[in-house]
């Protein structure tokens, strides 16, 4: 925690001084196509007063083998402790966001989103089998406050609740429940359960031909859901630079730091004993993830203000608690469209 609290202090520090020593004349402009952070980030960027901004973010993640601590792991290691482990889950979720401006220092934003999940499984004795679940996740909103605009350098503030729209009680058939079907672990389950707020702070910089910017993140989680348990608190730190090719092309790099608590609680309808994702000492970690992408913007014509992003992510480190799946690749494809 130490870290993100100095990671917030530098970023405020670079921000002071940057608008203390340059020319205050000129603004950070997201008219470019490096002018949106990449595709995968949130609340990156504000609007004028009075502008509207519609988006859609398609994204995947796939998670496949598993890790112990820092090492990997087989499954057989995972079987010697527990009758069933997983041993792949990819997951698709579909996200609709909604922003407002209703003055140049306050911007509001919703997000809107639909997962669907599968697990394949193999068991102690050899069997193997699948689950799926599927539903609208938890509503996000959010106010964005802006701090400054000059000297090519913006820092503006987020205050966001996530409220629990999306379901805990997701549900499949298992050999062990045929023909019925029983309650599935947390990571099958499309929502929290429980009002969570968040806090950022984000940080924009730009020249005429790069830009760069920097988000520090914390997700607090409190109380308990229906079913007895909370999800950990995330903590992240991402920083990014883009590289504006010409009007309307761009690629971005990014690089984040991120921290996942333990669930606390836990669901009196699983047996922590049966698989490793109903065991919530299997749960949380600390990550350092990767992304790389490109950015298109259409600057005139009747499509004038559209983006297309895409992005690619891979984990450079993962350190687990417990044993659970290794995180592989993501892929983010999104478009955002404001007048």
């Amino acid at each position: 925690m130490k870290k993100y609290i100095s990671a917030i202090l530098l970023m405020a520090s670079t921000a002071f001084y940057a608008q203390q020593t340059n020319d205050e004349s000129q603004q950070w402009s997201a008219g470019r196509p490096d002018g949106h952070a990449p595709i995968s980030v949130m609340g990156d960027h504000m609007h004028g007063k009075g502008e509207w901004m519609f988006s859609y973010r398609y994204m995947y993640m796939n998670m496949d083998e598993l890790k112990q601590g820092g090492e990997d792991a087989s499954f057989d290691d995972a079987l010697s402790d527990y009758m069933v482990t997983p041993t792949s889950m990819p997951m698709n979720m579909h996200m609709l966001g909604a922003m407002f401006a209703p003055s140049d220092k306050i911007t509001l934003m919703a997000m809107f989103n639909y997962l669907s999940m599968e697990m394949d499984h193999i068991t102690r004795m050899g069997g193997t089998f699948n689950t799926e679940s599927s539903g609208l996740g938890d509503v996000q909103l959010a106010l964005l406050y802006k701090f400054f605009n000059k000297n090519q350098q913006t820092l503006h503030g987020q205050v966001g609740l996530s409220i629990p729209t999306g379901s805990v009680t997701e549900s499949d058939v298992t050999p062990a429940s045929s023909p019925n079907e029983t309650e599935l672990p947390y990571p099958m389950q499309v929502g929290s359960g429980t009002f969570d707020p968040n806090l950022v702070l984000t940080y924009l910089g730009q020249n005429e031909s790069i830009s760069w910017g920097s988000q520090i993140r914390g997700i607090f989680r409190f109380g308990e859901n229906d079913r007895e348990y909370r999800y950990g608190n995330r903590y992240s730190l991402n920083n990014w630079f883009a590289i504006k090719a010409n009007n309307w092309f761009s690629v971005s790099a990014r690089l984040e730091g991120l921290i996942v608590g333990e669930i606390e609680g836990a669901d009196p309808n699983l047996n922590p004993m049966m698989v490793i994702t109903a065991d919530t000492n299997n749960s949380g970690g600390t990550y350092i993830n990767s992304g790389v992408g490109i950015n298109t913007y259409i600057s005139k014509g009747a499509l004038k203000t559209l983006r297309l992003g895409f992005e690619f992510g891979y984990p450079l480190y993962q350190d687990l608690n417990g044993i659970q799946l290794k995180a592989k690749e993501t892929v983010t494809f999104g478009t955002q469209y404001s007048f």
